[in-house]
């Protein structure tokens, strides 16, 4: 049985986060711009790729966690190394000069995560939890919120700096109030980075998280004419409130 650290994105889109699923036979995905991630059922069959191409569509890339081969005609387009770290000692704390963000202030995230890069970030990924962040003269100069959700767990996700605003500890601080929120529902933080990150990876073990095994991730690309990618099997078990496209 699936636990909330085998596969976080299918706990989140089977549990919590069911309201923005889409699936089709044994594949689950965020709506499209939600978030980018899919998930496949822990009790997946080699007909798992028929139902990820007719999901995702033809020369799509589908980034999942299995060990389940991928057809030969697949392209393997690479290994994603991650860690995972847990909250095992951080300093959780709400900070005044934080205020909360909402679906008005997407612009201005987007702007920043693109020049900052944290990671995959869509205009409704907001809808998925409480997004802090500290303005200065008017601008959003730094950012941090919840993304993932399984059970007893969410993810802290987006944390970003404008440059020219680095080096004065926003970004721990924003980690801090968003994990208070986090704790106060009684749920533990975590977050993931690349393996490559060493520096993001340093400052998240300083302020009191941990590191745990997570499973590498593999990026895969759906031929764009395939015999597998004939129609995908329709779900009996999706989840209350998801859609099957």
């Amino acid at each position: 049985m699936v636990t909330s650290f085998d596969d976080p994105v299918w706990a989140s889109l089977t549990g919590l986060h069911a309201p923005f699923a889409e699936g089709l036979g044994q594949v689950l995905r965020y709506q499209v711009d939600v978030a980018p991630f899919f998930a496949l059922s822990p009790e997946s069959d080699d007909g798992v790729w028929a139902d990820v191409a007719a999901l995702a569509g033809p020369g799509a890339t589908v980034t999942v966690h299995t060990s389940l081969p991928a057809p030969p005609e697949w392209e393997v387009v690479g290994r994603i190394a991650g860690v995972r770290l847990v909250d095992v000692a951080l300093e959780a704390a709400e900070d005044p000069e934080a205020v909360l963000l909402g679906p008005d202030d997407v612009p201005e995230m987007l702007d920043l995560v693109e020049r900052t890069k944290p990671g995959p970030f869509r205009k409704r990924t907001v809808e998925l939890g409480t997004y802090l962040g500290i303005r200065r003269d008017g601008a959003l100069i730094a950012m941090a919120g919840e993304r993932l959700h399984p059970p007893g767990w969410t993810e802290i996700s987006a944390v970003c700096t404008d440059p020219a605003h680095r080096g004065q500890g926003l970004a721990t601080r924003l980690i801090r109030a968003v994990a208070a929120g986090i704790r106060a529902r009684g749920e533990t933080p975590m977050m993931h980075a690349a393996a490559t990150n060493t520096s993001a990876i340093r400052l998240y073990q300083s302020i009191g998280f941990e590191l745990v095994p997570r499973p590498d991730f593999v990026s895969v690309r759906v031929p764009e004419t395939s015999a597998v990618t004939g129609p995908a099997r329709d779900t009996g078990s999706l989840p209350a409130g998801g859609r099957v496209r």
